[in-house]
């Protein structure tokens, strides 16, 4: 009577000792990690080198996509940053030509057309999108007061 509690914990036990002693889902524990600490470049690496390991690593996989996305989150951020700096040393001079309202106006389509592109997944995080939704705004903003 008691074996049949003994088989499903022997069971459970080997396969947490596969999951453990795989080198593909020690990477992926790894790649898990870097992305929960927001260091999704190295979380992007080590999910693809534990993919490369193999190609039916689900947990790698999923951490690869979704590492995708949030690079391309802080791509946009930090894209969002250096182009506001650039707009704010044009907003400097005492005038703003007409050459620099459009370059205002290119910047700010261009970033709006780069946030369109974000899709964000149940797992990106909040703070990312709140911060892209946030430039995205602010260049939308900038856009309809340089159009007019």
């Amino acid at each position: 009577m008691h074996y049949k509690i003994y088989v499903p914990l022997v069971f459970i036990l080997v396969m947490v000792g596969y999951f453990i002693s795989n080198p593909s889902y020690e990477k992926s524990l790894q790649a898990k990690y870097y992305y929960e600490t927001a260091q999704y470049k190295e979380a992007y690496n080590l999910a693809k080198e534990a993919f490369g390991m193999d190609v039916y690593n689900r947990m790698a996989s999923t951490i690869m996509a979704q590492s995708t996305t949030s690079l391309k989150y802080v791509n946009f951020i930090n894209e969002a940053k250096n182009y506001q700096e650039a707009i704010n040393k044009i907003a400097l001079h005492d005038s703003i030509s007409d050459a620099d309202r459009a370059k205002i106006k290119m910047i700010c389509k261009i970033m709006i057309a780069e946030y369109k592109k974000l899709a964000p997944s149940v797992v990106t995080d909040k703070e990312l999108q709140i911060q892209s939704a946030k430039y995205n705004n602010e260049f939308e903003k900038l856009l309809e007061k340089v159009t007019q």
